[in-house]
């Protein structure tokens, strides 16, 4: 296979995930469970361990951002960086039109 990633649907996902938290007791380690069950679906043990630190997150039992949050987030900053930039235009244009009314009025 090329090194583009696989990509699993969402039920996958789900799935591997419950079986995580479903069979912790059945394992040894929480890691031993990941090795289990990503041996059994086929995808990377640290792909699941990341899809099970996600679904922790998204319901409370871990800290962090959740991935709607950052996305939230992300937008934010985009639209931040949009309006300086609208500002640093405006403050530009404001500049040169004080500058054009300055020119004139020195004329007369």
């Amino acid at each position: 296979m090329s090194k583009a990633a696989k990509k699993y649907s969402p039920e996958v996902r789900e799935r591997a995930v419950r079986m995580v938290l479903d069979n912790l007791g059945q394992h040894e380690s929480r890691w031993s469970a990941i090795l289990s069950i990503s041996l059994k679906i086929g995808c990377a043990p640290q792909t699941l361990n990341e899809w099970v630190k996600k679904v922790e997150v998204a319901t409370g039992q871990r800290g962090g951002v959740t991935t709607e949050m950052a996305e939230k987030m992300k937008a934010l900053e985009r639209e931040v960086k949009e309006l300086k930039q609208v500002n640093e235009i405006l403050r530009k244009v404001s500049a040169c039109f004080a500058q054009a009314e300055h020119d004139r009025r020195s004329r007369t």
